[in-house]
């Protein structure tokens, strides 16, 4: 197979990449990055299990924030090369 992919960003702990024969530019995590998010969803399971309602609270907003700003930098570079999200916003 000799397809290759495009990057749209430098890459960094994430980089915004188009694949071939896809519409929609994905994310890639370097594996550093996507071991440090399952094991923070595996930290809010036992704090769940535990009922720890307040730190798993403080666990969840830490996440989405990390999530959230992957995602601003997504959107940030899908309108910087015209490309139109795979989602309604």
């Amino acid at each position: 197979m000799t397809s290759h992919a495009t990057m749209l960003t430098p890459p960094s702990n994430y980089a915004v990449v188009q694949m071939p024969d896809r519409k929609y530019p994905g994310v890639v995590f370097q594996g550093d990055t996507l071991h440090s998010m399952t094991t923070q969803v595996a930290q809010m399971q036992r704090l769940l299990a535990k009922q720890d309602l307040a730190e798993l609270g403080d666990e969840i907003e830490v996440l989405l924030h990390d999530l959230l700003a992957i995602q601003n930098f997504y959107e940030q570079v899908c309108s910087e090369q015209a490309i139109d999200l795979p989602y309604f916003r």
